[in-house]
């Protein structure tokens, strides 16, 4: 069997299957033969990734002969373990000017290093958009708008924190309205 990429090039069953992410293989093709492909790739055994995933044996026993179907609950933690994501930064999400200073630092908090990555946007669609690429990068937490944090914590699996303006920071805005009006 052979499948043509987006750009028209010919591969081979083989070559596509073992270059492409568990996570998008077992759409794709049984469940059960995308597990076992994926544990002999990585030199897993069915042991070690209970252990990891913390699911029992007997489970992953059933789901890689085939013999039971997995929760979605159950895939996810296959998934995390064998397609582990960099879970190593806080997401800021805000206009740009607000991330000019912040983005790409890394902050000392708590004696633990923490990478700060910025995710502009200027409307709510925007943001909405960047929370869920955050939480899909691997976001640790998330931190954006109070307005925002209702509608993201609904749609992320991580913490969200909200920015709360200093009160000096909104009697300066209050004063740049009264002036212009």
């Amino acid at each position: 069997m052979e499948l043509i990429t987006r750009t028209g090039k010919t591969l081979s069953h083989r070559y596509y299957y073992s270059r492409t992410m568990l996570s998008r293989k077992i759409f794709e093709a049984d469940f059960a033969d995308a597990l076992q492909e994926e544990l002999a790739r990585q030199g897993m055994s069915i042991r070690d990734l209970a252990e990891r995933a913390g699911i029992p044996p007997a489970t992953l026993y059933k789901l890689t002969s085939g013999r039971a179907d997995p929760r979605l609950s159950t895939v996810r933690r296959i998934v995390n373990v064998l397609e582990p994501r960099e879970r190593s930064f806080i997401a800021v999400i805000a206009a740009r000017f607000l991330l000019d200073e912040i983005d790409n630092r890394d902050l000392p908090i708590g004696g633990k290093q923490y990478h700060i990555r910025g995710y502009a946007a200027d409307s709510l669609d925007e943001c909405i958009i960047a929370a869920a690429r955050a939480d899909k990068e691997g976001a640790l937490g998330i931190v954006c708008a109070p307005i925002l944090a209702p509608i993201v914590e609904k749609i992320v699996g991580c913490p969200v924190a909200i920015i709360k303006p200093q009160q000096k920071t909104l009697i300066e805005a209050i004063e740049t309205i009264a002036k212009r009006v």
